[in-house]
């Protein structure tokens, strides 16, 4: 038996324009986890129906099926997709019979990285169930070709800063970058309740660029000017500076029509009751909005977005 845990994420900054080359801010957010356990039911080889022999089981979403199930899908289950990755990058065909079970306390479709997060934990468990360890970027880059599935054509912030659960300044197609946090300050998440189609919304903002093309480009940049200079206050411990960018980021969000009436509702419910600064969190259109917040209203803040229509609210520490 094996079991491993990976965290959720939030987007701090940059989501949208990073699927265009510009860079963004990703954390870790430890207070929600996926949970996966890979059992070894036997160590012998089944042969040409190892798929058969091979159970997963998500009770959250009433997932209990065999493996060979989900690949019969007109479209591989992501799960299915990254379990069989699994077994290709280790080179086992015929696999031996197995249990996998999956538990989340990341609310789905909500921006904090829950289809990365469980492909991470299945990833890792079941590698370790088969003896085997793998490396941050292998595990990564396996969670990549899986979020394909789920957000066609994701930049790889979720899979990357969830693989290395860690603060990252991410530029597709480059080198992580791990940054570091000067000062701890504190955030307040808040779930509007409604799904966040990041495929959708991703899709939506590739429309609009293809059709002006100049225009997009240009308020991409400004989204990445807005990112290099919140790396650069997070690292020096100017916190303060990161509501005004926070705000500028959202209003730039709501230009791409990836924002929405509940993820605005709580953006000004927020600053209202006292926030540094406030924006949606993810592809959008739905999910996640977070609030830069003193310590001290923390709670008041948590408690204005629950009246003001949030699901649930979460209070975390970037450190």
């Amino acid at each position: 038996m094996a079991t491993a845990s990976a965290p959720g994420k939030i987007i701090l900054f940059g989501e949208h324009a990073v699927v265009y080359g510009r860079p963004a801010l990703a954390v870790p957010v430890l207070q929600v986890h996926a949970v996966a356990r890979a059992d070894l039911v036997t160590d012998k080889r089944i042969g040409e129906k190892w798929a058969d022999a091979i159970l997963v089981e998500a009770p959250d979403i009433q997932l209990f099926s065999p493996l060979s199930h989900l690949l019969r899908e007109p479209t591989p289950d992501p799960l299915a997709s990254v379990i069989s990755s699994v077994f290709q990058l280790l080179g086992i065909s015929h696999p031996p019979a197995l249990k996998i079970t999956i538990t989340s306390t990341i609310p789905v479709a909500s921006g904090l990285g829950s289809g990365a997060a469980v492909s991470v934990a299945v990833i890792r468990a079941l590698a370790a169930a088969l003896g085997h360890s793998l490396s941050d970027e292998q595990v990564s880059q396996l969670a990549y070709e899986t979020e394909k599935l789920h957000h066609g054509t994701p930049s790889g912030i979720d899979n990357t800063v969830i693989a290395y659960a860690k603060p990252v300044y991410f530029v597709r197609g480059q080198p992580i970058q791990i940054f570091s946090v000067a000062r701890p300050f504190r955030l307040v998440i808040a779930d509007t309740g409604q799904a966040a189609p990041t495929k959708e919304s991703v899709g939506d903002v590739r429309k609009l660029w293809e059709a002006d093309q100049h225009r997009w480009e240009a308020v991409f940049d400004k989204v990445g000017k807005i990112v290099v200079a919140a790396k650069e206050a997070v690292e020096s411990g100017e916190i303060a500076s990161l509501g005004p960018l926070m705000d500028a980021n959202h209003a730039l969000l709501q230009e791409m029509t990836v924002s929405s009436p509940e993820l605005d509702r709580l953006v000004l419910a927020a600053k209202a009751a006292g926030a540094n600064g406030a924006k949606l969190s993810g592809g959008g259109r739905g999910g996640n909005m977070i609030a830069l917040v003193q310590p001290e209203k923390a709670e008041s803040v948590a408690s204005a977005l629950k009246a003001a229509g949030a699901r649930n609210t979460i209070i975390t520490t970037i450190e």
